[in-house]
């Protein structure tokens, strides 16, 4: 049987996550086995007019983007969101916050009519998205498991509770008694809480989890003796698109 055919796009991004599967190492011989890459444009010059599964990395930030995506969903079965830019806008989203023509400004200066510009959004506000892989960069063991779970025609496992779960069963002393900051407890889990793993607090590039208690969080992050102002701004790097963050930071600039 012929294997499905999968394809790699980058968008507004670091293109980090790209890199990340460059040096899965082992695991690319596996996942060769199973699936054929056909567009990959850090790794390969090859294109094909279809795809069975098709990785985007990065946010929608201009024009070109919008018509792309519409095009590459167009052309795939399975659309699979990589990384916190295309999952929720990521700290592209920050610009956002900002008056865009400041932006636009202070990034190209008077050339700045020269290259067009949207408010950033991920992916799928735009098109359907079948599937996501959060992080910053990505979860190599996430993208693994959803790699290879559509290919074999398996559905994914998709984890929507907090980090501190998984910082919980590895045992982890919570960083916040360490005197640091953490978004652990509001924020998605599926890393296995690598970053307080590793003596680093939780950043939330994973995005918040379905149902955080937001307030709760600020609440307990002030408890901690971290301000209310710095929570947000924390919160802010990576789900600045959220509606309920938003609506604190505009209340905090009120």
């Amino acid at each position: 049987m012929n294997k499905p055919k999968v394809a790699f796009f980058d968008f507004t991004s670091c293109e980090g996550c790209q890199l990340n599967k460059l040096n899965l190492e082992n695991d690319l011989l596996s996942l060769l086995e199973l699936a054929d890459i056909v567009e990959f444009r850090e790794a390969m010059d090859d294109q094909a007019d279809f795809y069975d599964v098709a990785f985007i990395e990065g946010s929608i930030s201009t024009p070109t983007c919008v018509q792309r995506i519409f095009d590459i969903r167009r052309r795939t079965k399975y659309l699979v969101s990589l990384g916190a830019c295309a999952v929720q806008g990521g700290v592209n989203a920050m610009r956002n916050l900002q008056p865009a023509d400041e932006v636009q400004e202070a990034v190209y200066g008077e050339a700045k009519y020269l290259f067009p510009s949207i408010p950033v959004q991920p992916v799928s506000a735009y098109v359907k998205v079948d599937f996501e892989v959060r992080g910053c960069p990505m979860s190599t063991p996430e993208f693994l498991h959803i790699f290879k779970s559509i290919v074999l025609g398996r559905k994914p496992e998709i984890f929507d509770h907090a980090v501190c779960v998984e910082c919980k069963l590895r045992e982890n002393e919570c960083v916040l008694d360490k005197g640091m900051f953490c978004l652990g407890p509001v924020s998605r889990a599926g890393c296995e809480a690598v970053c307080p793993s590793n003596g680093q607090y939780c950043t939330g590039c994973r995005g918040l989890v379905s149902n955080a208690n937001i307030e709760g969080g600020i609440a307990m992050l002030q408890r901690y003796g971290f301000s209310r102002k710095e929570a947000i701004k924390k919160l802010e790097m990576y789900s600045a698109l959220n509606e309920r963050v938003h609506q604190k930071t505009e209340c905090e600039h009120a």
